[in-house]
């Protein structure tokens, strides 16, 4: 089935609205569809997942559907869209604890010691898939907001957010809204907005990192993409010397969902040495999170771009997650 572009204006709007309320599945898929990639972001920002950001996106349709009678055709579709999506990811974060990078859990492990065991839950922070953001803004500075927000770094840090905080910041700061279509979506006050914004924005001052942006963007996009691509290979070879001097000093290495991460070059190389090794493997390259990652092929494992505290605010040497469809672009 082919894209559907969204409608232009009010008449077909309303149309394709009236149309849905007699219980046209078609015409409730022209006016839905064109906004799902967005809605999907929207709901991924707020829950750390992408899968709770599909049952998200799920549920918030069925709400819409079940809803259209009650719509005025003259409001925004497109803002009431994001309406209840903001409102079914609240109602989910009552009953779920924020999403996590092992770094927020425990000190760096000892590359000595034995892995730790995999923790199943749902607990970690998942990364986007670049392929997901393709398409959505074609502005170039537009783009680069695009990527900060969804970088892993961004969402981490609105984790620590309450959640009625973390819906206020994005609306406002990521969506642009306005503190008044703010406050109606989540049937407060304007005051009450601008004092949840206030405070959330001080939370996110505190993580930004050093050097004051979230998006993964290096100096030489070029030159990054052929150390990765050296990584790669040496990670291919087994060449534990190779991959270490590749490493950034203050290189950070996490694997979920493992709770076990090292931090600096030295504890990863001596990582590598006792592993890679013992196990060479073939993988690809892929992107997620705007930024480039490894698959291992044998285990279907997915490994994050190298970087640092300092040069990628992702916070990641060689991030691993799992299941690997979950990282895939």
């Amino acid at each position: 089935m082919g894209a559907v572009v969204a409608p232009s204006n009010s008449e077909s709007i309303a149309a394709l609205v009236a149309a849905a309320r007699q219980g046209s599945p078609e015409a409730f898929r022209q006016l839905t569809e064109p906004h799902r990639p967005e809605l999907h972001l929207h709901c991924y920002r707020m829950l750390g997942s992408l899968h709770d950001a599909e049952d998200a996106i799920q549920e918030t349709l069925l709400r819409v559907w079940r809803s259209l009678r009650t719509l005025r055709v003259q409001a925004s579709f497109r803002a009431w869209l994001y309406r209840v999506a903001t409102n079914v990811c609240l109602d989910a974060l009552r009953h779920r604890s924020r999403r996590v990078l092992p770094t927020a859990l425990r000190p760096a492990a000892d590359p000595g010691d034995a892995v730790l065991p995999d923790i199943r839950e749902p607990i970690w922070l998942e990364p986007y898939p670049t392929a997901g953001l393709h398409g959505l803004l074609a502005d170039p500075a537009a783009r680069y907001e695009l990527r900060e927000s969804v970088s892993l770094a961004f969402v981490a840090a609105i984790q620590y957010l309450a959640p009625r905080q973390r819906a206020v910041l994005i609306l406002r700061n990521v969506l642009g809204w306005s503190a008044a279509d703010t406050a109606k979506a989540l049937k407060s006050s304007v005051p009450a907005v601008n004092s949840a914004l206030q405070r959330a924005r001080a939370v996110i001052k505190a993580k930004r990192p050093a050097g004051g942006s979230f998006a993964v963007v290096p100096a030489d996009a070029a030159v990054h993409r052929v150390l990765v691509e050296r990584y790669m290979q040496a990670w291919e070879a087994g060449d534990a010397d190779a991959l270490a001097e590749l490493l950034a000093q203050d290189a950070i290495m996490t694997m979920p969902p493992s709770p076990s991460w090292y931090e600096g070059r030295e504890a990863i190389a001596a990582f590598h040495a006792r592993g890679v090794r013992r196990s060479r493997s073939r993988c690809f390259l892929f992107a997620m999170a705007g930024s480039p990652g490894l698959q291992d092929l044998p285990t279907r494992r997915c490994f994050g771009c190298l970087g640092s505290r300092r040069s990628f605010p992702s916070s990641a040497a060689i991030r691993r997650s799992s299941p690997a469809d979950n990282c895939l672009a």
